[in-house]
């Protein structure tokens, strides 16, 4: 007999995992929604891409005036204004421009650089082609000097070079505000992700000294002894300290192998099954490759902290955790799903999803939209699942590897 009370297995090879189903059985509701990763549109504000559009045309205008007044030399103020009006009309093809800078902001650099690229050559082709109907209205409505004015092929294919320019100059500045706005909302993403690190690693630290935790734990080496189990207390001392060292020494800012991960869980696991006994049993189930794949410490943590307290605490029959880890395609894929459903008078298995949460900004920070977690309930219990590009284009935003 072993000092650990719950059943555990832990396997090493194949792994099988289940799809998410969004609705669960009745009187178990979810632990916290996930909401989906923030869109980089959010970083494409309207009211900067009007001030710039704006700005930019403005200045355009004034660089362009001298010239302007030279073609209507003689023709009096009204020509002036109205050749002037038609820089109205680049500012709206300007945040025309910004409809498909932002509607694209999500896609793959490749495909909308070339689609940014195909915008401005069109926004440009349709300003000259404006600039020429205008022409031609104003001569035959308004002020027949401008029938005068040069209207030959090389001026538009002019003309349409320039406007060309000024239009990639607009996109650029749309794309370098875009860029800044990213910039201050990583800088905040981290800040928030090293919160939450410094968070998990509290969590681990408050179920350790916390009194509950260490007082049936301490119980049952107490007991062990009184029945002269000596064997099997010693080897729970043993348990406890190096689950104690183990989670001191972890830095939640650096990525360890998911194995190394794992081994800690299983620590805190066994400990957890004094104090539930047969209540508890525990799965892990991880293949040889995915557990050399570096994970950001205590990442795992907070979501088999959830399964116990939602789970298996609010159960009165016995609740599995599994933990699964392995690798398919370029992602690693971690489960951590129970079986749990909260006994009659104990309320719905709902929480606050803060853990949930703060996984979420971590998985953001370090590895942005390539990364992933989606939760629920499942048929029978609950379930996380961690989506983790194996070979992230950027990765280690603020750890140190």
């Amino acid at each position: 007999m072993t000092a650990l009370m719950a059943s555990h297995v832990l396997r090493t090879g194949s792994a099988h995992i289940f799809p998410i189903v969004l609705e669960g059985p009745p009187g178990h509701s979810a632990r916290g929604a996930i909401p989906f990763m923030p869109s980089a549109k959010n970083d494409a504000r309207w009211s900067e891409a009007i001030i710039v559009t704006v700005a930019l045309w403005s200045f355009v205008l004034l660089i362009f005036l001298p010239v302007i007044m030279d073609r209507h030399t003689g023709d009096g103020i009204t020509s002036i204004l109205l050749d002037s009006s038609t820089i109205l009309v680049s500012m709206l093809f300007g945040l025309a421009m910004f409809i498909v800078f932002r509607m694209t902001a999500d896609m793959p650099a490749g495909v909308r650089a070339v689609l940014l690229l195909a915008t401005v050559v069109s926004v440009s082709v349709l300003q000259t082609g404006f600039d020429a109907l205008f022409q031609g209205w104003v001569a035959d409505n308004l002020r027949q000097s401008w029938t005068a004015l040069p209207a030959t092929m090389a001026r538009r294919l002019d003309a349409a070079l320039k406007y060309m320019c000024v239009f990639a100059v607009n996109m650029g500045l749309f794309q370098l505000y875009f860029y800044r706005r990213q910039e201050r909302s990583r800088e905040r993403q981290l800040a928030e992700a090293q919160s939450a690190a410094q968070e998990a690693q509290l969590a681990a630290l408050r179920y350790q000294l916390n009194p509950h935790f260490l007082f049936n734990t301490l119980n049952a080496i107490s007991s062990m002894i009184m029945s002269r189990r000596n064997e099997e207390a010693e080897e729970m001392t043993d348990r406890l300290s190096s689950f104690l060292r183990n989670s001191l020494a972890f830095d939640p800012t650096e990525l360890v192998p998911i194995e190394d991960e794992l081994a800690l869980i299983e620590e805190y696991l066994e400990i957890e099954g004094v104090r539930f006994g047969e209540r508890l049993r525990v799965e892990i189930d991880c293949t040889g490759e995915a557990g050399r794949v570096p994970v950001p410490g205590f990442l795992i943590q907070p979501l088999v902290e959830n399964a116990i307290k939602y789970g298996v605490a609010r159960s009165i029959d016995p609740v599995t955790i599994t933990i699964t880890a392995l690798i398919m395609g370029e992602e690693l894929m971690i489960s951590v799903a129970d079986d749990g459903i909260a006994a009659p008078g104990q309320g719905s298995s709902g929480g606050t999803g803060t853990g949930l949460v703060n996984v979420r900004k971590r998985l953001d920070v370090i590895y942005g939209r390539a990364a992933r977690i989606v939760a629920g309930p499942v048929d029978t219990g609950f379930a996380a699942i961690i989506h983790i590009p194996i070979r992230p284009e950027r990765t280690g935003t603020y750890l140190r590897t």
